[in-house]
């Protein structure tokens, strides 16, 4: 498997904003300009896939903080933790999150991305979307602690979501869509988060549980913004 400096996008014809697109071509790449975007399905095969999420929902200390954005403060539509290396203060929609040491079913998937990637992240959001009503609004994931470029690991466990995704600047493209299989990785890269938001909307059917895996690498912490 290649490094993740090496994937290139495809470029792709226009359409109206107000319908969606699979992310996937027929052959399974993902054809986003702008972007460095690539999907693993059977990232982790269905059993190993299934004891992660069964020791994550079990071992991770979730809790629901409240967030900031446009002024407006709020419970988090979902539960979520943070862990990582003890520098890896990280601070978004008006938290700023101390790490929580590292827990030995994380440290195994970090260990992969890096052997397998070439990318050697420091820490790792989870999230929970308990039901259809958990969400994830649009954003990006530019903070300042992740440096220019940042890249993204997305692991993908439980039930199948729609991940979406919208163009910064250019409204006429279409919105770009992706269900991620339970044990899938989504990688993120290069400028995908300068020029594209993504959200996990709320579902109008029933869905089970998911968990979200998230790593990233900090590269400037936040210690500052806790004096």
């Amino acid at each position: 498997m290649a490094p993740l400096p090496g994937w290139q996008m495809n470029s792709i014809g226009t359409s109206r904003r107000s319908t969606s697109i699979s992310l996937l071509s027929a052959e399974g790449d993902c054809d986003l300009p702008d972007a460095c975007v690539d999907y693993v399905p059977g990232f982790l095969p269905p059993k190993t896939a299934d004891g992660v999420f069964d020791r994550l929902i079990k071992q991770v200390r979730w809790h629901q903080p409240r967030i900031k954005l446009f002024g407006t403060t709020f419970l988090s539509p979902r539960l979520s933790a943070w862990y990582g290396d003890a520098c890896a203060v990280y601070s978004y929609s008006g938290l700023v999150n101390q790490p929580l040491p590292w827990l030995p079913v994380l440290q195994v998937l970090r260990r992969r991305l890096k052997n397998e990637w070439a990318w050697n992240p420091n820490a790792v959001l989870v999230n929970w979307y308990r039901d259809g009503q958990d969400s994830m609004g649009w954003h990006s994931d530019d903070e300042s602690e992740l440096g220019n470029e940042p890249t993204i690991a997305s692991i993908s466990l439980g039930a199948s979501r729609r991940f979406l995704l919208r163009h910064k600047k250019h409204k006429h493209m279409p919105i770009y869509e992706l269900v991620p299989e339970h044990g899938s990785l989504l990688i993120m890269a290069g400028s995908t988060q300068k020029f594209w938001r993504h959200s996990v909307p709320k579902s109008t059917h029933a869905v089970g549980q998911r968990v979200n895996l998230t790593f990233r690498l900090v590269r400037k912490n936040a210690r500052n913004l806790l004096d």
